[in-house]
């Protein structure tokens, strides 16, 4: 199957050659191309130039893309998307004046979504997780990664593992699965935080790398959830398995938990919500890429990632979803992205770089993905007619994605 996209207005995020991650002052540069056209052979990107240069080309289907503009998809890379029914409830619960924190305690919160996964069965976990993907993608994101972490239990949190594989098999996105069982302390095991850490590391990481059902290792690093030694202990085992580190972290405090994903040569520290002096400082001459995720920010009113501190220290950073029953129940890259720039003030460049190059590194992707490069994959987003890519952020209500190509297939 070959796609000749032309006249497009303006084909964004344009890459020569190849870049895999973007920092510092160079996130406010967005190479684009004027009057385009681009060129999809399979699912590969072969060929994008001036239009005055697409006379001879021929392809299977053509779209015309005049006053659209063009662009790589959304890279997502912290999602919950495995999850079974919802907390609207807990969400009323906020309004009436209760915080997360009491919420959690009195049994909601993760707790109460474990209990909802562990009693729904792998088929209805299927369907339910991926018409959730399905809408996402519809809305421009191409490539995802999934956590578990609802299930709590060494065969609820296999069982998500199973549904993550599933849909990387079965649904369009590209998938990267990570295993999330620090997630939560279990009520079983409240006044035995140790005992769950041991099943975790015992059990439940050996079983999930025995059939290569993750690629990443995570830990909610959290007063009251998963304390620096408990992460470390956790990250080790990871490692030992072959489980790349991610890491939750200062989402509502900041006590050493970036500078442990550093140690540990985590791919990415995420939520960030609260930063002090040194874990910008850690972040420096590393490798590990911070990400923001401030639609979760906008739903708990908590503080948003000090995005400018980050970028102007000359870091990387990257957006994200956190799509999730209880913090973030919307897996909409495109508020993800307006919500940055209104909030974080973050300029529409360095939100789409965010959200594009940076996300497909914080997936370890990015020399595939994320950019309009020859040789990449051709996961596109065509908007409808609009006056500019900075239009996107600014009317953060609309949907303004008209088609969207994963993997050189348009999807129906």
């Amino acid at each position: 199957m070959s796609i000749l996209i032309k006249n497009i207005k303006e084909l964004v995020q344009v890459r020569e050659t190849n870049v895999t991650i973007v920092k510092g002052k160079d996130m406010k540069v967005l190479p684009t191309l004027k009057n385009a056209y681009l060129l999809i052979e399979h699912d590969t990107i072969v060929e994008f130039g001036p239009m005055e240069d697409c006379e001879d080309l021929y392809a299977e289907e053509v779209i015309d893309a005049t006053g659209k503009i063009v662009m790589p998809s959304w890279c997502d890379s912290h999602t919950h998307i495995v999850y079974a029914g919802n907390r609207s409830k807990e969400f009323v619960d906020r309004i009436n004046g209760l915080s997360y924190e009491e919420i959690a305690s009195r049994g909601g919160g993760i707790l109460n979504s474990a209990e909802k996964l562990q009693n729904t069965s792998e088929e209805e976990l299927y369907k339910q997780s991926l018409e959730r993907l399905n809408k996402v993608i519809k809305l421009g994101t191409g490539a995802v990664e999934i956590k578990s972490g609802y299930g709590l239990t060494v065969p609820a949190e296999l069982k998500m593992l199973r549904v993550i594989r599933r849909l990387k098999k079965e649904s369009q996105a590209y998938i990267k699965p990570t295993l999330l069982g620090a997630h939560a302390v279990p009520l079983e095991y409240k006044n035995d935080k140790q005992s769950y850490v041991d099943l975790v590391v015992n059990e439940m990481i050996p079983e999930a790398a025995k059939d290569r059902l993750a690629e990443y290792i995570d830990v909610f690093c959290e007063q009251g959830y998963f304390s620096l030694e408990d992460t470390e202990r956790i990250l080790k085992a990871g490692i030992e398995h072959d489980l790349i580190p991610k890491i939750h972290v200062n989402q509502f405090n900041a006590f050493g938990g970036v500078a442990l994903g550093v140690k540990y040569n985590a791919l990415s520290v995420d939520h960030l919500e609260e930063m002090a002096p040194e874990d910008i400082e850690a972040l420096k001459d590393s490798n590990t890429m911070p990400v923001a995720l401030p639609s979760c920010s906008y739903f708990l009113s908590i503080p948003y990632t000090p995005a400018r501190d980050i970028i102007d220290a000359g870091l990387p950073l990257a957006l994200a979803t956190d799509y999730n029953p209880g913090s973030t129940p919307s897996g909409n890259m495109n508020f993800v992205v307006s919500t940055a720039c209104i909030k974080m003030k973050m300029t529409p460049e360095e939100a789409i770089n965010a959200a594009t190059i940076n996300g497909a590194y914080a997936m370890g992707i990015s020399n595939m993905y994320g950019s309009i490069c020859r040789g990449k994959k051709a996961n596109i987003i065509i908007t409808k007619p609009i006056s500019g890519y900075e239009y996107l952020p600014y009317a953060f209500g609309d949907n303004l994605i008209e088609q969207v190509i994963i993997n050189g297939q348009l999807v129906k």
